[in-house]
């Protein structure tokens, strides 16, 4: 792969496979760009929007987006710091949360200071480096790739730092998490440390309305002119709500933007409010 050419096209890393990798095309196919129809594909252009994207493994987009051979990435924050990449978190896109904690035999450990002196086994060697160098704790950090439940009864390590989902699979190995969370992760856009390359602008705009888009609704209502003041207190939208009259003498339609959470309880608020002919309606895209 070549380094940026210049020429104005925006270079992206997607995620090729994984967790991240449909979330992230569901995106970027929400926020208008073309996207991959074969998985088997490695890069794809998009000349009406002037980006080109390259289909890589996760643990590798940091590192390309950090020496320049790649503007934008999309990855996950785990990834990003285990990579030690100099590149920057510059979007949080809300998909792909994890918790990495440490875990050892259940009821030998309670807190990160039994961790000095002890072997720990880990795919993210670096995100558990600077946790214990953070906190000045000396211990062994062994990196493993795969699946690090059994290393320990094979001798190889005495705890381990992993990402914990509902934790069956630590007890299945009769292990127990203790301490604090060592790195909340979620998917992310990352650029090159302190660069904004041209075009990003306008990328990470459209991306940002997607997920105001998916998070909010639309919400329109009939309600009598004089609770339309306790009405809008519930409902001031973004910036304001629309208020419209209407044909029928003392009545007005309001149509603002609320919060997807909640919507319905708000619903039930305004009618007993008096508003009446109220209606959510999704948005599929927004710039605000």
């Amino acid at each position: 792969m070549s380094q940026s050419t210049g020429n104005g096209t925006l270079r992206i890393a997607v995620p090729n496979k994984g967790a991240l990798s449909q979330s992230a095309s569901e995106i970027l196919r929400e926020a208008g760009y073309r996207q991959r129809s074969d998985s088997r594909e490695l890069a794809l252009t998009d000349p009406e929007n002037n980006v080109e994207f390259f289909y890589l493994r996760p643990r590798d987009i940091a590192l390309y987006v950090g020496e320049g051979t790649l503007d934008v990435g999309i990855t996950g924050r785990d990834l990003l710091l285990d990579s030690g990449a100099k590149a920057d978190e510059v979007l949080r896109l809300g998909f792909g949360r994890s918790n990495f904690h440490f875990a050892g035999p259940a009821g030998a450990y309670s807190s990160v200071d039994d961790l000095a002196g002890k072997r720990i086994a880990t795919s993210y060697d670096g995100v558990v480096r600077t946790f214990l160098e953070s906190r000045g704790i000396e211990a062994t950090v062994t990196r493993l790739d795969g699946a690090v439940e059994t290393s320990i009864q094979l001798g190889v390590a005495d705890v381990i730092a992993d990402v914990v989902e509902t934790g069956s699979t630590l007890r299945a190995a009769g292990l127990a998490t203790f301490g604090e969370v060592i790195l909340t992760s979620e998917a992310v856009v990352i650029t090159r440390g302190g660069e904004q390359p041209a075009g990003f602008e306008i990328f990470k705009r459209r991306v940002e309305g997607v997920l105001v888009a998916r998070s909010y609704v639309m919400m329109d209502y009939d309600i009598r002119s004089e609770q339309v003041g306790d009405a809008v207190a519930l409902t001031p939208g973004i910036e304001s709500p629309t208020v419209s009259p209407l044909h029928r003498e003392g009545w007005v339609a309001v149509r603002a933007m609320v919060p997807r959470d909640g919507a319905q309880r708000l619903m039930d608020e305004l009618f007993e409010l008096g508003a009446r002919g109220i209606l959510l309606t999704d948005i599929h895209a927004c710039r605000l």
